[in-house]
This record gives structure tokens, sequence and C-alpha cells, in this order.
């Protein structure tokens, strides 16, 4: 009897064991990680659905779905499919902080994507404790060179070239342009890491402004500053000088200022010079811009123009866009959000089939510089770099809201955003668009 009770016991523990081992085996060798499940990937960001720069940076998250949706009815990434949770941050930066605790702490996902604006993102990425948790902080929509610091922000990669950047590449285009090189020039930007960014490239440019930048507060410029701002530098200027009016703000603040031109008659009497972020031509329109004004203003890219449907990478994600996203008019921030989200898919195939949160920064650190994108200037990431884009061309917007290349042809330049070194040319060629757009690296 004793025999065969401890028999049982014997066997029961077996069976316990085995099936045990069993379990272990169908768990992710990640299983630490938060995140990743064996059919699973989840991903989160914050941005602005809601609030004053929702018309214009609202598309973002649902532009990365479109993409992830379509990668996902292909296969997903090594079988798991892709789960992107999306949460209002407003454009504000304490929302920004609590929502990304949210994703970190509640939805426990696997990487922040995609996450925009400075403020709210220095803001978000310590309340959210992002370099304590080693959560990889991916492709962040700014431009603030101070992101690039790998001690402050271990866990962070940018996509944007810096502000510093552009505002080096804008002085050497008015240096460069016969009818911009002799007139006073002026600046206009926000009043926070963005502005000052700019307004540090500017300096080490060399370029001096006719008089000290404006810099105004996020969200705080009216219709009735904007006019003052204008109608104090046309009063300054000798109606016979065609001013430089450089803008580094969000679109939003762009299109104040271009409205109040319009109200003012003041449309043709500056030479406008739109940065990256506030020139999205479709925006400025969908805004109430009128097309008369956008004519003929400068803007800076990294990318192709959304309208070029003769882009490989911009037809490809059209078509996305058109399955995956309907309704939503494609458009730079929707360009920027796919472009963002193939990133990602390359990222996480590099970081291999059983990937963690430091494979998965590994894997970028190694890798990143390789991956295919839209971009038209190259890729920096590097064990020492978190530098996204390093590079600008030049165009001038239509009535349509086409970016046509100064001179015909884009000419990329590309800098730092540290030294006084002018941009060079640049003779990189971007990597083909991966079959059908879905990367197989």
């Amino acid at each position: 009897m004793i025999r065969n009770t401890r028999m049982k016991r014997i066997s029961f523990v077996s069976t316990v064991v085995v099936a045990g081992a069993m379990l272990l085996s169908t768990v992710p060798a990640n299983a630490a990680d938060p995140g990743v499940t064996a059919t699973e990937i989840k991903l989160g960001i914050t941005s602005p659905k809601t609030g004053t720069v929702a018309l214009s940076y609202g598309k973002l998250p649902g532009a990365m779905k479109a993409y992830f949706d379509y990668i996902n009815a292909n296969g997903g990434v090594y079988g798991r499919k892709i789960n992107l949770i999306s949460r209002d941050d407003k454009y504000l930066p304490q929302q920004a902080a609590t929502q990304t605790r949210n994703l970190v702490l509640s939805d426990k996902v696997f990487a922040i994507v995609g996450a925009l604006g400075t403020a709210t993102h220095t803001k978000a990425y310590v309340a959210a404790q992002l370099a304590k948790n080693n959560v990889p902080d991916l492709f962040v929509n700014t431009g603030f060179s101070g992101f690039d610091d790998k001690t402050k922000y271990p866990t962070t990669f940018l996509v944007l070239p810096s502000y510093a950047m552009e505002a080096k590449t804008i002085a050497k285009l008015i240096a460069d342009t016969p009818t911009l090189k002799p007139m006073p020039s002026f600046l206009i930007a926000q009043d926070d890491e963005f502005g000052k960014d700019g307004v540090k490239g500017f300096a080490l440019a060399g370029h001096k402004f006719t008089s000290a930048p404006t810099l105004y507060p996020q969200g705080s410029l009216t219709a009735a500053l904007a006019e003052s701002l204008l109608a104090g530098v046309n009063a300054a200027v000798p109606a016979a000088a065609k001013p430089v009016m450089v803008l580094m703000g969000t679109t939003d603040s762009t299109a104040l200022i271009l409205k109040a031109a319009e109200k003012l008659s003041l449309t043709t009497r500056f030479n406008w010079i739109a940065g990256s972020v506030g020139g999205d031509a479709n925006t400025l329109l969908a805004l109430g811009v009128k097309p008369a004004t956008i004519d003929g203003a400068y803007a800076a890219s990294f990318f192709p123009d959304a309208k070029d449907s003769t882009d490989e990478y911009v037809a490809q994600f059209m078509k996305i866009n058109e399955k995956y996203n309907k309704g939503v008019t494609f458009d730079n921030v929707v360009l920027q959000g796919m472009n963002s989200a193939m990133l990602t898919v390359q990222a996480l195939r590099a970081a291999g089939k059983n990937p963690t949160r430091a494979g998965l920064i590994k894997a970028i650190e190694d890798k990143g510089s390789t991956f295919a994108s839209a971009g038209l200037a190259p890729l920096n990431y590097s064990a020492t770099s978190r530098v996204g884009y390093n590079g600008y061309w030049f165009g001038q917007l239509n009535a349509k809201g086409e970016l046509k290349p100064v001179g015909g042809k884009v000419t990329l330049y590309t800098t730092d955003s540290t030294s006084a070194t002018a941009p060079v040319l640049s003779t990189y060629t971007r990597k083909p668009l991966p079959k059908n757009g879905i990367p197989t690296n």
C-alpha cells in the first residue's frame, strides 16, 4: 500500500514537471518584457488627436496604424500582429506625461513609437520613467537636438533632422539665393526648445537677422499679435525691399501669420520661408490659408513631396492609405506616419524572433542606418548617435500645394547640430522600396 502511494506521488510529480516544461516551452523567451506575446507586439503612441494642433497632427496615429494593419494582413512580424494603442495628449506636456505613463504602466506596451512634440515629450519621458524601465522610445517626431544626448535619453531615437540643422540649411539657402541674400531678414519662432534650437542653428551658421528673433510661447500666438508683428516689420523696412520672413513654428501658428498677412494685404511683401514643421501645404490650405498666399513660399523637406505619386514610396503609401485609412487625405503627416511605421517594422525584425527591449535598442544602433525609408536624406543611427535624418532640400510651393525643387532638381544638403561647418552637398541615394512596401530585412 505504501509502495503504491509512493509510486502515485512520483507519477503525479513527473506529470506536473512535464506539464510545466510544456507550458514554459510555449512562453516566448522574452516574457520578462511587457508587450510581447506569442501572437502580439503591443506599441503605444501619444499625440494630439484633439486640441489646437489636432488638425495638423491628429492624422499621425491613424497613418501608423494603417501601415501596421497592412503588415498584419501580410503575416505581421515573425507571425506576431502589431497592436498600436493610441492616447490623446492634446499637445499639452502634463497630458502627454499622464498618457505616456498610462501606456507604460497600464497598457504595458513594449515600446513607445512616434511621440510628437518637444515640450510634451521631454516631460513625458521623465514622468513615465522610460529610461529606468528601458522602454524603447522610437522615431520621436521632434527636431530638438537635445534628444540626441544618449546619457540623458538612453532609449530615444529621433526621426526628424534637428531644428539646428534646419536653421543652418535655411541660412545657406538665403546666402546662396541672389534674390534673398541682400534683403533684410526676420525670424518668428516658438519660445521653447524648438525655436531656441533654430536660433542656435542660425548662430552657428553666422546668419544675423535684421532684428532680434521674435519668440512666442507655443499656443499663445493670436491673430492680433501676428498682425502686429507683420505690421511692425512692414513699417520698419523700406518699401523697395522684400524682406525674408522665416517662420519656425507649428502649422497652426504658420497659418495664423499667413492669414494675418492676407488681412493686411502683405502676402507679396515678404519672401516667406516656412520651416519643415509649419510648411505642410495641405494643412495650411485646410486651415484657410489662400492658395495664392502659399504660391512661391519656400519650404524645407527631407521627404519627397506627398503629392508626387511618381515617387515609389509615396505611391505605395497612398495605396495603403486608401485601403486601411479610408476617408483620410494623404499628406505630409500621413507620409511621415507611414514611414515611421515602416522603420518600426524593420526595427522589430532586426531585433529577432524573440525581441526584448534591450535587443530592440541594440538592433537600431547596429542596423538602423541601413533601413529602407522614404527619406531623401540618410539616417544616422549608431551606438553613439540617436539622430534620424540629417539633411534637407528646399522647394517652393505652388498654389496647388505642391513643393517643387528650387532650380528644378532636388538638391540635398547634410549637416550637424553642433558645429559652425556649413551644410554640404550630399550624394546620398536612398534604398529602393521593399517589394510591396513590406520589409524583409
